[in-house]
């Protein structure tokens, strides 16, 4: 059986400023001709369709148009909601909209009802996992504590129930989920999975990451959330983001992912599909005169660039010096370089922010404030704080 993997099309997002609806619409229209081209027997769309819980109206008519020419190629089409999505809203006319063959699963209540396919090697059972919010589905799914690994666990649990229960003995198993798989169990501290500055942060009382292990027993698992393909197991892929969404992304290459199921028991084989995109992204850095001068930089005039500038003091009207000769700049920095007089060991404010979570700077402003650290019970009463915190942002966009 063939699958079309896609995900994270971020419908109605803007990359610095620029509109992305004209290449989201050639992005689909490709999707579809693809679609056709390669016999597809399903599409399976891993989440965050829209990049916000309530989209622009330009956003919602384009998602209105792709579900018209996806239902026209007459193959399943299932669809979870992601992080970036209101589910409910998503989820509205899920029951008409599977009349024609699009599944939308953003309940996580219907996680174990899958969508049955079949062809000459038997039938498959495709499941759907919306994006679960741990504090908000825990006591849904019975779940043994609220993380991500325990939700997800609990979730997969109702799978594996309905393959033994329900299905065929020799029932092919493909789950979609949302979510920041790494390579085995996911307990260290450092995951093994490259990340985007364009993905929004999940993390749950400290860990934003389960191990692969969860989907143990499933032949296929098409994931979404980190926005590069990648290979987490042989059976678990992220396909990645069609579209760049940051400069984070620049060495990304944008693609669906084509994969071929057969028997039980073999992995199934992928093969990776471009996606057009509007412009190629450049990083370059140096000081603002070489930048506009240098003949090496001559190729730069058609690409999304993003500029470091090292000159000692941001130079006068630098970013329109720059559009003058690379009309597409779109970002600008400024990473001072001193001379060793002028050498100094204290960072700016946002440089002692960066990459830094919301727990970490709570205890760095109580530590600052008092001369010491929080103690394990002031931590653990932080945390509460911005997993609650976080938890009532999504309350607010799912209303």
């Amino acid at each position: 059986m063939r699958f079309l993997h896609t995900s994270d099309w971020h419908l109605g997002r803007r990359f610095h400023g620029e509109d992305l609806i004209p290449a989201q619409r050639a992005f689909l229209d490709r999707l579809v001709d693809t679609a056709r081209a390669e016999d597809i027997d399903a599409i399976l769309v891993a989440g965050d369709i829209y990049d916000r819980a309530i989209p622009s109206l330009d956003a919602v008519r384009l998602f209105n148009s792709a579900l018209h020419q996806l239902a026209d190629l007459d193959v399943p089409i299932i669809m979870i909601s992601g992080n970036h999505d209101s589910a409910h809203r998503l989820g509205v006319g899920s029951g008409l909209f599977a009349r024609a063959g699009i599944h939308l699963r953003t309940d996580p209540a219907t996680c174990d009802v899958p969508v049955l396919l079949n062809d000459t090697d038997g039938p498959v059972a495709v499941y759907g996992i919306p994006y679960l919010e741990p504090s908000m589905v825990r006591t849904q799914l019975e779940a043994e504590a609220t993380s991500h690994r325990a939700v997800l666990t609990a979730a997969l649990d109702k799978i594996h129930a309905d393959l033994t229960n329900r299905q065929p003995a020799g029932t092919r198993s493909v789950v979609i989920a949302h979510a920041f798989v790494t390579p085995g169990t996911g307990q260290s501290e450092e995951p093994q999975a490259e990340e985007s500055d364009s993905e929004r942060d999940i993390s749950v009382g400290g860990v934003a990451h389960v191990g692969a292990d969860v989907f143990d027993g499933i032949d296929y698992v098409a994931l979404g959330h980190l926005h590069g393909p990648q290979k987490v197991t042989d059976r678990v892929h992220y396909c990645g983001s069609p579209l760049a969404y940051s400069f984070s992304e620049t060495t990304h290459n944008k693609s669906v992912t084509l994969v071929d199921l057969t028997f039980s028991g073999t992995a199934p084989a992928l093969r990776h599909l471009p996606c057009p995109t509007p412009h190629r992204l450049e990083r370059i850095e140096g000081l603002l005169e070489d930048l506009l001068t240098h003949p090496a930089h001559e190729h730069l005039k058609d690409a999304w660039i993003e500029v470091t500038l090292t000159d000692t003091a941001l130079p006068f009207e630098a970013m329109a010096r720059l559009r003058r000769r690379f009309p597409h700049t779109l970002s600008l920095k400024h990473q001072r370089v001193f001379i060793p007089a002028q050498a100094t060991d204290t960072p700016t404010y946002t440089e002692r922010l960066r990459g830094r979570s919301e727990l970490d700077i709570a205890s760095d402003f109580l530590t600052d404030m008092r001369g010491t650290g929080p103690t394990p019970d002031e931590h653990a009463l932080l945390q509460q704080a911005v997993d609650a915190a976080r938890v009532n942002e999504l309350q607010k966009e799912t209303v």
